[in-house]
């Protein structure tokens, strides 16, 4: 049990690959710890998102409190920045009031925001935003890569000027802050972590792979069988497809596909595990490059008493 008297600024992050099991293991470990729960899962976010992000149920965050869950519309993006600004902020109140923090989920870009810098501070003007955009739809991709050039005489350095989006940021970044992608790269390099000073214990979970891809049957039939394909068309009708990140998420761009006619309801429930599979590759992935040095436990034998 950690003692509420003394309270540490530490962070315990708790990953691993969808469906694994973090959610018992996240309430179990809370409860006997005195923790809060903040959320760093990329769905969670949007209210109505229920049942194919598996979001904690009404029972399960009354027993834990949550942060970072439901904080937004449907049809409202979340950034890294922002997401950043608020976990600071909840973290911190977690700790003012002697609770221990615990963070929860798999969603790498978010998570790496625990860990590092993710975001600069060049702040791109609405109207400079629309210009690019404008451009691009009236001239092409290599008139964006041209001028981004011309702006970078020292060259673009890994730069994929085949992704119309990574080469729009560049060219918005460069453009708003009258300096060079080296220039904007060391600068970056030199921002101090969002949680830098707190200590971080990371652990993730993991299972063998005939376990998991069950787990993930069984999840995909749950969430058919509680309504998905009826969350769909609700959020569909709030503007979902106004949000590209909330509409092509797995679970929801099949079920759109299938309400379109593009998919048979009968292999709705075999393509969102397909697709989620192929999203659990992803994220052992990018576990294994991109996370510090860490514990891995089977979520199957593992004991909430030596979680970290």
């Amino acid at each position: 049990m950690i003692k509420n008297s003394a309270m540490p600024r530490t962070l315990h992050i708790l990953t691993g690959p969808t469906a694994v099991g973090k959610t018992e293991l996240a309430l179990a470990w809370a409860e006997a710890n005195d923790a809060e729960i903040v959320s760093c899962d990329s769905l969670l976010f949007y209210r109505g998102m229920d049942l194919g992000t598996a979001k904690p149920i009404a029972a399960e965050r009354a027993r834990v409190p949550h942060h970072l869950i439901d904080v937004c519309d449907v049809t409202e993006t979340m950034d890294v920045a922002r997401y950043t600004t608020m976990a600071r902020a909840a973290c911190a109140d977690i700790t003012a009031r002697g609770h221990a923090v615990l963070v929860v989920g798999g969603s790498g870009f978010y998570l790496k925001s625990f860990l590092a810098p993710v975001a600069d501070e060049v702040s791109v003007p609405p109207e400079l935003r629309a210009a690019i955009a404008a451009k691009l739809a009236s001239e092409g991709l290599p008139a964006l890569v041209a001028e981004l050039q011309a702006l970078n005489p020292a060259g673009l350095s890994a730069l994929d000027t085949a992704n119309p989006r990574r080469v729009t940021r560049a060219l918005e970044r460069c453009r708003a802050s009258g300096k060079t992608l080296t220039e904007l790269a060391a600068e970056f390099a030199r921002q101090p972590a969002p949680f830098a000073g707190w200590d971080v214990r990371c652990t993730r979970l993991d299972r063998a792979p005939a376990d998991l891809d069950a787990r993930i049957t069984a999840r995909v039939d749950a969430m058919l069988a509680g309504g998905l394909v009826a969350e769909v068309r609700r959020l569909r009708a709030a503007g979902l497809e106004k949000n590209p990140s909330a509409a092509s998420a797995i679970g929801y761009r099949e079920t759109l596909t299938m309400l379109d006619g593009a998919l048979r309801e009968s292999a709705l429930a075999a393509e969102i595990a397909k697709n989620t599979r192929a999203l659990v590759k992803k994220q052992r992935t990018w576990f294994r490059t991109q996370l510090p040095p860490h514990r891995v436990l089977d979520a199957a034998t593992t004991d909430v008493k030596t979680l970290f």
